[in-house]
């Protein structure tokens, strides 16, 4: 029996996460809830699940919450970052499910190894702002971090019982994203309503948004290079819109491995959970017959200039990475309040990624640091762009 701790349950990683503990009560049991303002869906998650604590965002929703639930409950109700790093370091979690959005994942994640606790990571941000300390700190714990994502998690299951030194290069595959065929010169027009409707996958806004820039696979790769020990020149990207092959490891002799499964978050997270057991589930089986064709073809980097970005700022390193991460949030934000169009995106990323002098990382205290230095610089640029 694993007691999981989910930071970010009302997300749809999250409910994903709580749909495979509710299937294998035997093997799970959540005892800690967090989420950020969505106080009604997470008070019926501690109806069902009865964790001994939860914690949202501000304080007045904790409020609202704890007037909501019935006082015969145990759960606590806590609030802010000091409750979310409570709860992820309870002595009676075994594993923390990282799955909030954004930087805001990073500070409960990183207590959480250092409290001891195994992780299944969903928070890309976690590894793309400070990858070297969150992996340092992981060897010095002895904890094990597992990838959430099906295209690392693809690759983990691809590098099953083989040297890594054979290894020559890892492939992650995109669908694509809404605009994968749109002409370059309609993209301008884009809107918040088209981007979020992504072809394949079901998720939040801002996972939405990236995946529509592309932004999301390279946080993929960067999150890549250290969860497996790449360099970024060992790290490809192929776009496969029908998203039945999920990542792909490329040996030296040429042999190319590769997991395949229908495109669903259930099974990435419940691998994560059971490793390196495979247990059953309730989704339906592939049919490679029914799929018929999987095609591939290089991302266009030209048209997707998110991409571009952020494997630039990995090949940099060092603060590059937070600077790029800080500053997307601060773009798609905007994008998605009206404020700036679809292309203006990468312009606000790419201004804020020079006005940047590039810095070592070496606390997490730094790597905060400069994320509030790219969001504001952000915010700069934004004012420029928009002449707000």
């Amino acid at each position: 029996m694993k007691n999981i701790a989910i930071l970010g349950s009302t997300g749809s990683i999250g409910l994903n996460a709580l749909e495979v503990i509710a299937r294998s009560p035997e093997h799970y049991s959540a005892i800690a809830l967090t989420a950020g303002r969505n106080v009604e869906l997470l008070k019926t998650q501690i109806e069902k699940f009865r964790p001994v604590g939860v914690a949202v965002l501000e304080e007045d929703l904790a409020e609202i919450l704890r007037a909501r639930l019935d006082k015969t409950y145990p759960t606590e109700v806590l609030s802010g970052t000091e409750g979310f790093v409570h709860l992820a370091t309870l002595q009676e979690v075994d594993t923390v499910v990282s799955a909030m959005t954004g930087a805001a994942g990073l500070v409960p994640t990183y207590a959480a190894i250092e409290a001891g606790k195994d992780i299944a990571l969903a928070n890309k941000e976690t590894l793309v702002m400070a990858g070297p300390l969150i992996m340092d700190a992981a060897k010095r714990q002895k904890i094990t971090i597992l990838p959430i994502d099906s295209e690392h998690s693809a690759i983990l299951q691809s590098l099953q019982g083989h040297p890594r030194e054979d290894v020559r290069r890892i492939i992650l595959t995109a669908s694509g994203g809404p605009f994968r065929n749109f002409p370059f010169g309609d993209m301008e027009k884009v809107t918040p309503g088209q981007a979020l409707d992504h072809p394949t996958w079901n998720m939040g806004k801002k996972i939405s948004i990236d995946s529509a820039t592309l932004m999301n696979k390279g946080l993929e790769a960067i999150e890549a290079k250290w969860f497996f020990d790449l360099r970024m020149d060992q790290i490809s990207i192929v776009i496969h819109p029908q998203s039945i092959i999920h990542s792909m490891v490329e040996y030296r002799d040429g042999s190319i491995i590769a997991q395949m499964g229908i495109p669903h978050m259930i099974t990435p997270i419940s691998y994560a959970l059971s490793y390196p057991r495979h247990i059953e589930n309730h989704l339906v089986p592939l049919q490679l017959d029914e799929i018929g064709t999987l095609t591939f073809q290089k991302p266009d980097l030209k048209k997707f200039p998110c991409l571009d970005l952020a494997l630039q700022a990995g090949e940099i390193g060092q603060s590059m990475p937070a600077v790029m991460n800080g500053a997307n949030e601060i773009a798609v934000d905007a994008f998605l309040n009206g404020k700036i169009g679809f292309l203006q995106i990468p312009m606000l990323i790419r201004r804020t990624m020079e006005a940047h002098r590039t810095s070592p990382i070496n606390s997490i205290e730094k790597v905060m640091e400069t994320d509030s230095w790219a969001r504001d610089t952000a915010r700069e640029q934004l004012r420029a762009i928009t002449g707000e």
